[in-house]
Order: structure tokens, then C-alpha cells, then sequence
């Protein structure tokens, strides 16, 4: 389970910018998500975990790449639909955690209580 939820927590930073790759960003917006993403956790949390991704990729796609407006925008959109499946990837793994603790608990019930 160690290794499962390392590699969640890994993948919770790869994919949103993955995502913003995926809706045609550029390295620049990929870094602006991971960069944003960092930013909002720690500066404007919780909401900044939500805008932060979303605000870095537009900005590394406006400022560094010189994307168009709507370029720009769909790249932020792919980082905010990436960050919506890291996260529904973590509801995942710790639904399936859940299942397999209960699973645990009521087959030693009876060396447990």
C-alpha cells in the first residue's frame, strides 16, 4: 500500500500537466501547471488548489510561450480536467483502501475483538 500511494502522491503533480499537454500546451504551460499547483497549496489553500494549476498553465502558455488567448485557455482547461482526475485517481485508490480494510477487519473479526 506504501508503493500504491507513493505513486499516487507522484502522479497527483505529473497529471494535470499531462492534462495541459494533452489539450495542446506547450513544456511552458506543463511547468506553469506543477509551478501553479505548488503556488495554491501553500498560498491560497484550499482554493489554490483548484485555480492554482489552472491560473500557471494560462500564464506559462501566455507569457512564455506567446500562445493566443484561446490556445492558452484550452491548455488551462486540459491542466484543470487533468487535476480533476488525479483527483478522482485518489478517491479511487482510497475507496479501494477502504474496501480492503473492512474486507480485513470483518474476516479477523474475532482475533481483533
Amino acid at each position: 500500500t506504501a508503493i500504491i500511494a507513493a505513486v499516487v502522491y507522484v502522479l497527483d503533480y505529473f497529471i494535470p500537466a499531462m492534462g495541459t499537454k494533452k489539450f495542446g500546451g506547450s513544456k511552458a504551460g506543463a511547468w506553469g501547471t506543477t509551478i501553479g499547483l505548488l503556488v495554491g497549496i501553500f498560498l491560497f489553500p484550499p482554493i489554490g488548489i483548484l485555480v492554482g494549476p489552472f491560473l500557471g498553465a494560462l500564464v506559462g502558455e501566455l507569457a512564455f510561450n506567446k500562445s493566443p488567448q484561446k490556445t492558452a485557455f484550452k491548455a488551462a482547461l486540459g491542466s484543470f480536467i487533468g487535476f480533476l482526475a488525479s483527483t478522482f485517481l485518489k478517491l479511487v485508490v482510497a475507496v479501494a483502501y477502504m474496501v480492503f480494510v473492512v474486507q480485513q477487519v470483518w474476516t479477523n473479526w474475532r482475533l481483533i475483538f
